[in-house]
């Protein structure tokens, strides 16, 4: 019996691939490894704002669904350097896309939050 892949449903077990590649941090993380294999470090360096505990959970996370290989060069200390596989790479130019996106609309989307919080704050308060 084949499943009915669906993630508008509930049940629907690829909502957890939804959860991993819309979130932030994966599309900053896969666009600089597009560019190249990264160490952990410098994904840490590169990707401004993310602690090296969430860059670990999604890093594994990447990895466990076969978007990126961990590679570790027996030296001391070891040196870990993460890469895309092909499907990691089949969606970058998605995840890029998006981030190009986010950046070239960001100025209309600060017109339309300053606008709207305009409004909302000439709306007539409850008393209290």
């Amino acid at each position: 019996m084949e499943t009915a892949w669906d993630p508008y449903l509930l049940a629907c077990p690829c909502r957890d691939v939804l959860d991993l590649v819309a979130n932030k941090w994966t599309a900053l993380m896969v666009g600089k490894l597009a560019q190249r294999p990264h160490r952990f470090g410098e994904l840490r360096r590169e990707v401004a704002g993310i602690t090296p505990k969430v860059l670990t959970q999604n890093l594994r996370s990447l990895e466990r669904d076969g978007l990126v290989t961990r590679k570790v060069y027996p030296t001391t200390p070891p040196s870990v350097e993460y890469a895309l596989t092909p499907l990691g790479e089949s969606i970058s130019g998605y995840l890029i896309a998006l981030n190009n996106w986010t950046a070239a609309n960001f100025a209309e989307i600060k017109r339309a939050r300053e606008a709207y919080d305009a409004a909302a704050a000439a709306l007539p308060q409850p008393i209290t």
